[in-house]
């Protein structure tokens, strides 16, 4: 019983982490835009960065998915469900952007 009761436990603490680590980040990029410490392009990376950061953490401590050697097909999964959501995204700009230049 203590076994169960020690992975639950863990498992709390690491969704607590990841929830405290996602707070914080979210917290950074709004202060970043908000009090405009640097300039626009500035600003930009770093929003981006915190992004990515914030998909790092999301991978690890909610999905589950680390960089183990068992872990590593689900990685592959989720990199490869992004490149065809990028594909189709791209595919639909291209289309929108050429239709736009059409109708101009």
């Amino acid at each position: 019983m203590s076994v169960a009761r020690s992975d639950r436990s863990r498992e709390t603490r690491q969704y607590a982490i990841g929830y405290g680590l996602s707070l914080a980040l979210t917290a950074a990029a709004f202060g970043a835009v908000y009090w405009q410490a640097l300039g626009g392009p500035s600003t930009l990376g770093v929003v981006l960065a915190l992004g990515f950061l914030q998909i790092l953490v999301h991978f690890r401590f909610f999905l589950h998915i680390g960089l183990k050697r068992s872990a590593r097909e689900d990685l592959q999964l989720v990199l490869f469900s992004a490149l065809i959501v990028l594909l189709m995204v791209s595919g639909t700009l291209v289309i929108l952007l050429n239709l736009r230049g059409r109708m101009m």
